[in-house]
């Protein structure tokens, strides 16, 4: 069973010490270890473009923030590094295209390609430290666990593998193998990686031996990734299925689907006090009553989501595959801005240090704020 703290409201507490990010930072791609998608900073009511920045080729990753810097892949293959006001401070040649998003952790850069190369550089000057080879892509986010004085960096790849090294030397510390290809990326919470496979299994694995925890009949298909809080996970499926898992008792405890489109749940959910939300390929952006899956509203984006969606206080920022960009508001849906880039949006923006970033199939960062 998964390891038991006192009470969950420890728990909780542990959590919210543990992993919280400061208004400035979007280190990894849903903003924390969790997978939350929510931004502890302010975004203006009405953003203004401030600037962009052109890769050489199609953009599939999510933007990262730490330190003022931003951190990008491209499907040009190489790592790019802007400061917050979109000067090219380096870039870092992986030589296959990038669809992952990177983590930024201790003024370090770990990003994975489709080659299946995991990558560690230096943030400061994109100098490579060291790199791993998994035995097929990586698609999804690394993500982190420190304990005992090691950091465990661990990512999983469609070699079926989650692989775990260590995050100063990139030596393997193990390799979880699950049924299936990995494609999202794997929560962490209390010491465990969390994730749903293409296999349709939510694994718990315990970060720092590399031991299943726990194995969860869930799904057909998960491609996203999942969030955690405390004992539950919220997962969505390819079959159009959104649910929450009670990771101790072994049990899903709700299940909603639309019974018209039963389309895929390609986005991972946000997270904040009663509300989880999430967005389908059938254009809607989703808010549900986290404990009974009550629906509370929906906002029809005008096009597929694939983006996950972030929440920035009583906001929630979505993108679509159009490449419209909208803040709609957290208590209702109603749309309060939109903005129109014109190329399609797959991966959930960056918000931190009150600005918004995000990339595009044109190849463009794109920066909003005031």
């Amino acid at each position: 069973m998964i390891k038991k703290l006192v009470s969950l409201s420890i728990i909780f507490i542990l959590a919210v010490q543990l992993h919280a990010q400061p208004s400035d930072s979007w280190p990894v791609f849903r903003g924390e270890q969790h997978l939350t998608g929510v931004s502890k900073t302010t975004l203006p009511d009405s953003p203004k473009l401030l600037w962009t920045f052109e890769t050489g080729d199609n953009i599939k990753s999510a933007p990262v923030v730490a330190n003022n810097k931003v951190v990008i892949g491209s499907t040009d293959g190489f790592v790019y590094c802007v400061d917050t006001s979109g000067k090219l401070l380096w870039k870092f040649d992986t030589e296959n295209s990038i669809e992952a998003p990177a983590l930024i952790l201790d003024n370090t850069v770990y990003v994975g390609n489709l080659d299946g190369m995991l990558f560690a550089l230096n943030l400061d000057n994109g100098k490579k430290l060291w790199d791993y080879e998994c035995e097929n892509q990586i698609i999804g986010s690394a993500n982190w666990w420190t304990e005992g004085g090691t950091t465990y960096i661990f990512m999983g790849s469609y070699d079926y593998y989650l692989h775990c090294v260590d995050a100063k030397t990139g030596e393997l510390k193990w390799k979880y193998e699950s049924d299936n290809f990995i494609n999202g990326a794997a929560a962490c919470a209390n010491g465990n990686a969390i994730f749903g496979g293409c296999d349709g299994y939510l694994h718990v694995v315990d970060v720092t031996t590399g031991k299943l925890v726990e194995k969860i009949d869930v799904a057909t298909y998960v491609a996203g990734s999942v969030t955690i809080e405390n004992d539950k996970a919220y997962v969505g499926d390819y079959d159009g299925r959104f649910f929450q898992v009670d990771i101790k008792n072994d049990k899903t405890t709700w299940v909603w689907e639309d019974d018209k489109t039963h389309l895929q749940f390609i986005a991972s959910p946000a997270l904040l006090g009663e509300k989880v939300l999430t967005a389908n390929h059938n254009k809607f952006l989703y808010c549900f009553n986290k404990n009974t899956g009550e629906k509370l509203w929906e906002y029809n984006t005008g096009r597929q989501v694939e983006a996950s969606p972030v929440i920035v206080k009583n906001k929630v920022v979505v993108a679509n595959m159009r490449g419209d960009l909208a803040i709609v508001n957290l208590s209702d849906g109603k749309p309060v801005w939109t903005y129109e880039i014109g190329s399609q949006i797959i991966s959930n923006p960056a918000v931190a240090n009150g600005q918004l970033f995000v990339g595009a199939y044109d190849g463009n960062i794109y920066c909003f704020g005031e």
